[in-house]
C-alpha cells in the first residue's frame, strides 16, 4: 500500500493510531522499568566489602603456609627418598672423550 494512494481522513486516523501505540509502548516501558517494592532485594553492585577481602586472603594465606609445612615435613623425614646424583669418574669422561674425538675425526675424513 502506497502513502499517496491513502485519503486524507486515512493518514489522519493512521497517525492518530501511531500516537496511541508510542503512548502506550512509553506507559508500558515505565512499567517494567521501575523495579516492584513487593520485598525485591535491593541491587548489589558486586563489591566486596573491605573486611571480607582481608578474611579470604588470611584464609588464603593460611592455606599455603599449611601446604609449604606440609612440603617441608615431607623432605625432612625421607631425605633417602632423593635420587642420589650419578657423577662419571675421571676414568670414564676421558674414555668416553677418546671415543668421541675418534668419532668426529673418522666423520671428517669421510666428508673430504
Amino acid at each position: 500500500m502506497n502513502l499517496l494512494d491513502l485519503t486524507i481522513t486515512q493518514l489522519k486516523r493512521a497517525a492518530a493510531i501511531k500516537e496511541q501505540i508510542e503512548a502506550l509502548n512509553k506507559e508500558l516501558r515505565t512499567i517494567l522499568s521501575t523495579p516492584a517494592t513487593s520485598g525485591a532485594a535491593p541491587k548489589r553492585n558486586g563489591a566486596m566489602r573491605a573486611s571480607v577481602k582481608r578474611k579470604i586472603a588470611a584464609a588464603q594465606k593460611a592455606r599455603w603456609a599449611n601446604l609449604r609445612r606440609a612440603k617441608s615435613a615431607a623432605l625432612s623425614v625421607n631425605p633417602a627418598a632423593t635420587a642420589k646424583k650419578n657423577t662419571m669418574s675421571p676414568a670414564a669422561k676421558a674414555k668416553l672423550s677418546a671415543k668421541l674425538k675418534a668419532y668426529w675425526a673418522a666423520k671428517k675424513a669421510g666428508k673430504k
